[in-house]
């Protein structure tokens, strides 16, 4: 497969998770004729800067891709900032991009699928975004993948003609989305995906990926997603930016390639539905959710205590 999609990792201050994804994203096909680019965030505060230090020398000694190249920023951008200047810059220089952060577990095929993905549907304007990730879905009669109107950020690819169109301008997303959209962009109530947007405006989280989403909404866009999860976030232990410690996105990675891709380009209906039912559904029971919320308590008072 010629003109291979240059894959960006953006990693901060997890060693331990750092390697893991690099060993995973190693035995990929095609890891060997892509390049990596990893962006390494400084430290935001003095008691990072250990950690930042040993995932910078851990990068340093990567091989197994056709070339490396390690961005070091000298001031601490935070990951939303670093994301959206990190994918800017490749996409100019190549016109697409996959995006890895220092927390995915990928499968073999994973890097293929993007790849592949990225050539099918180079000049479909409507296709903006490629996930990797997928829910653990009731519904096992999908197709092996699918297009869908929401983005997923545990592992995506985009093209320059797609990134251009993100809008960082939180005020400007807000008034183009009015009731009807709100309801739509939720995935009919089941999803926060509001919420995120109006923590966004009140300071309280900085993702870069709610914009993300709500630009490919705004401009009509759609996702290719895979129905078998083709990457497994292991961020879900407190040591994540956005991540709370749960379980109830934990899937199990394919093993098996992916060898289909939809010929029509729009949105289908049997996994919205299976998507709606998951997300509906996903905090389980009153006393699921209790115990869960125990565990997150006990957790945190744990890592406080270190």
């Amino acid at each position: 497969m010629q003109n291979l999609a240059p894959i960006a990792l953006f990693v901060y201050n997890r060693p331990e998770h750092t390697r893991r994804t690099l060993t995973y994203l190693k035995k990929n096909l095609l890891a060997d004729e892509s390049r990596l680019f990893i962006f390494s965030d400084a430290a935001k505060k003095e008691t990072d800067r250990a950690k930042v230090e040993e995932v910078r020398h851990l990068i340093t000694e990567i091989t197994g891709f056709k070339s490396v190249k390690v961005i070091e920023r000298k001031h601490n951008l935070g990951l939303a900032m670093s994301i959206i200047d990190g994918v800017t810059q490749l996409v100019k220089d190549y016109g697409k991009v996959i995006v890895f952060e220092d927390d995915m577990l990928s499968s073999e095929y994973t890097l293929q699928y993007f790849n592949e993905a990225l050539t099918r549907y180079a000049t479909e304007d409507k296709v903006m975004h490629i996930g990797a990730y997928m829910f653990d879905l009731k519904d096992k009669s999908l197709p092996q993948t699918f297009f869908y109107p929401i983005i997923t950020s545990w592992g995506w690819a985009t093209w320059a003609r797609a990134w251009k169109h993100f809008e960082a301008d939180i005020d400007k997303i807000i008034q183009q989305i009015d009731d009807e959209k709100k309801h739509r962009f939720t995935i009919e109530g089941t999803m926060n995906f509001w919420k995120q947007v109006k923590e966004f405006k009140a300071g309280k989280n900085n993702s870069w990926a709610i914009r993300w989403y709500a630009s490919v909404f705004l401009k009509g866009g759609l996702s290719l997603h895979p129905s078998k999860s083709l990457v497994h976030n292991i961020g879900h232990d407190g040591t994540g930016t956005h991540s709370n410690i749960e379980d109830m996105y934990s899937v199990q990675i394919s093993r098996q390639p992916v060898t289909q891709f939809p010929a029509d380009i729009t949105e289908n209906r049997q996994a919205h539905l299976a998507i709606k039912n998951f997300l509906k559904n996903r905090k389980g029971t009153l006393l699921q959710r209790g115990l869960r919320l125990v565990k997150q308590l006990r957790v945190k008072y744990l890592q406080k205590q270190k």
